[in-house]
């Protein structure tokens, strides 16, 4: 018998000494043999051949990446195929027609009444509320007709789209969350808070100074625009670190080719013998958490009595395109812990991972548990998450077709550059990113200053492509740490055998790490878990220092054998507490630690573990 390339094919495999198919066996092998043969699969390769390839697929990854460059980062076709299953089940759905049909004329009805006369009598006739976290018509001149028909026609708007987009039987789940994504940025881009004639605020402003703010404005959009046409839209940090901001005392004391070690100069005379490691995420420069003197987590925990260390990672080039996460586990975490204990002599250390590094951390803490190293007295998470089946939004844009893009993105340059996917994180507060500060910047003619916060998100890093590639499709995509198949150099790791106490932290508008995903934290290991949920944002909420207005937090300690609440549960059952987490954090670390005070260590120790400049060292520096 012969394919049909005129190939001998080889006698199907799997039948029994009759020539009857073997029980199980795969009727399609002979077409997988042809299939193959085909394709070329078993033929040796000429260079040539592998060479024709090669540029094949090199010319796949160019015209992926110039597209991704020129969509911010974000495939389009993934929109097209949520759009497409949204719209096709719509149109083959009567009665969710409908029902549509019949909420939007309640609606006109609703808008009608609240704009009458002497609607306040009405009960039936009440304004709608904007959600608690939009505060674009907080202004009371929007209560005023005729802005008040503008904010209310957006308002119900927003209600029905809403409806449009939820409970269409049939549209996959992830699909419906990315339609109803998108219907809000394309709402958000068409309030009436962006246009002159409908912004009561912008109106009033141009009055005052005769149209001398949109003069300012449309300057400002010149000067935006050829940035754009230019290529030159790169947001640079205002503030210099050393200089303006990661102010606290201290020494570089281990510099190797991925991470900068940083250690703090003690501000006590004694200090507790536990020390403590700071891994931030590789994603982020450390120093959102040594911004200013006021909200400086680091200045604040030495003057506890903490010694304190902090890595600095550095911003990867093309030389480092093939940094893995094991590399980033050992040479940044082990490689870290080990100089920490070296230079105090301690046989324990607190570790603490922020967003990504926590994740980070807690595989180096499984697989620390799993080769019987206890070095570890305890985990801090901060807005950290092991499993990733909730990401939030951000999850909308890691599915295959998105991941391939990013890593056509980085496979020429060898790295995803730091505005690769500014596109990404922006449209997830498009309403603040965008619209508000379009209205700010053009219509009201004010250029923004940076605080120490924005000037600090605009020093993004770099991220390696076999770092960056690996974490999106294990951590996001294929969600292998929770589900046990997560390994390092090949050997696996599990959570359920971290048995060190944590102290978990997520924040209540976090849009990054969601704290139901936080949450997760409270079941996913097996030992003590303290977890606190606190007031802010994914920022705001972790540098919010004693003493900061309006913070407050919920704590829950959980341990082994206790029943696991559920999270909305939890926090509609738990008040929140007026303060900052810091302090019962810093009493808890405490708890976990010996109890013992110490005469501070030296600033480095030895030759391997010098000082060999003064922090915040030159890693952060890079650009």
């Amino acid at each position: 018998m012969k394919d049909l390339a005129g190939d001998k094919v080889p006698p199907r495999k799997g039948t029994s000494r009759k020539g009857s198919p073997r029980k199980g066996a795969t009727a399609g092998a002979g077409s997988a043999n042809v299939v193959s043969k085909l394709a070329g699969v078993d033929q040796p390769r000429t260079e040539e051949h592998s060479a024709a390839l090669a540029s094949f697929e090199a010319l796949d990854r160019l015209s992926h990446a110039l597209m991704g460059r020129a969509e911010g980062g974000l495939s389009p076709i993934s929109l097209s195929l949520a759009w497409a299953d949204w719209a096709t089940h719509l149109a083959l759905s009567p009665g969710k027609q409908a029902e549509l049909g019949w909420k939007a004329g309640r609606k006109w009805m609703h808008l009608l009444r609240a704009m009458a006369p002497h609607s306040s009598d009405d009960v039936e006739a009440q304004p709608l509320e904007p959600l608690p976290q939009d505060r674009r018509f907080s202004a009371p001149d929007w209560q005023q007709f005729p802005y008040s028909l503008y904010a209310q026609s957006f308002l119900h708007a927003q209600q029905w789209w809403h409806n449009a987009t939820t409970d269409v039987r049939g549209v996959e789940a992830r699909h419906e969350q990315m339609m109803q994504f998108y219907a809000r940025q394309w709402l958000d881009m068409v309030a009436p808070t962006n246009f002159i004639a409908t912004n009561p605020r912008v109106i009033e402003r141009t009055l005052k100074e005769g149209g001398v703010n949109l003069l300012r404005g449309a300057r400002y959009w010149g000067e935006d625009a050829v940035k754009a046409l230019t290529g030159d839209t790169k947001p640079e940090p205002t503030l210099i670190p050393g200089t303006d901001v990661a102010l606290t005392p201290g020494k570089v004391v281990l510099r190797n080719d991925l991470i900068e070690l940083l250690q703090y100069e003690p501000r006590t005379e004694k200090v507790h013998s536990v020390p403590l490691l700071i891994v931030p995420a590789w994603i982020m420069k450390y120093y959102i958490l040594d911004l200013e003197e006021t909200n400086s987590l680091i200045r604040w925990l030495v003057g506890q009595g903490f010694t304190v260390f902090a890595i600095s990672w550095k911003n990867p080039d093309e030389g480092d395109r093939d940094l893995g996460f094991d590399d980033y586990r050992e040479k940044g975490v082990m490689t870290a812990l080990d100089a920490v204990c070296a230079i105090t002599g301690a046989e324990k250390v607190h570790g603490l991972g922020y967003c990504l590094g926590g994740t980070l951390l807690s595989v180096a803490a499984a697989a620390m548990a799993r080769d019987g190293d206890e070095r570890l007295a305890s985990l801090t998470m901060l807005a950290a998450q092991v499993d990733f089946t909730e990401a939030g939004e951000l999850s909308l844009f890691t599915n295959e077709d998105q991941l391939s893009l990013i890593e056509d993105m980085m496979w020429e340059e060898g790295y995803l550059d730091k505005t690769a996917m500014a596109g990404t994180f922006t449209m997830l507060k498009s309403k603040d990113l965008i619209w508000s500060q379009a209205v700010h910047t053009y219509l009201m003619g004010e250029r923004e200053t940076d605080s120490a916060l924005a000037s600090w998100s605009h020093d993004a890093t770099r991220m390696p492509y076999r770092m960056h590639s690996q974490y999106l499709r294990r951590l996001f995509l294929d969600n292998d740490l929770a589900e046990g198949r997560m390994d390092t150099r090949g050997v696996p790791v599990f959570l359920q055998d971290i048995e060190t106490p944590v102290f978990a932290v997520a924040t209540e508008a976090d849009h990054i790490a969601p704290w139901h995903s936080v949450f997760k934290l409270t079941w996913s290991l097996p030992g003590a878990v303290n977890f606190a949920l606190v007031s802010g944002g994914h920022n705001t909420g972790i540098v919010r220092p004693p003493g900061a207005p309006r913070a407050h937090y919920r704590l829950m300690e959980h341990r082994p054998g206790m029943p696991h609440p559920s999270a909305v549960d939890w926090a509609s059952e738990c008040a929140p507490r007026d303060g900052s987490w810091w302090e019962p954090w810093a009493k808890w670390l405490r708890k976990t630690g010996d109890g013992s005070e110490i005469a501070p260590p030296p600033m480095g120790k030895g030759r391997k573990y010098r000082a060999l400049c003064d922090a915040p060292g030159a890693y952060v520096l890079t650009r």
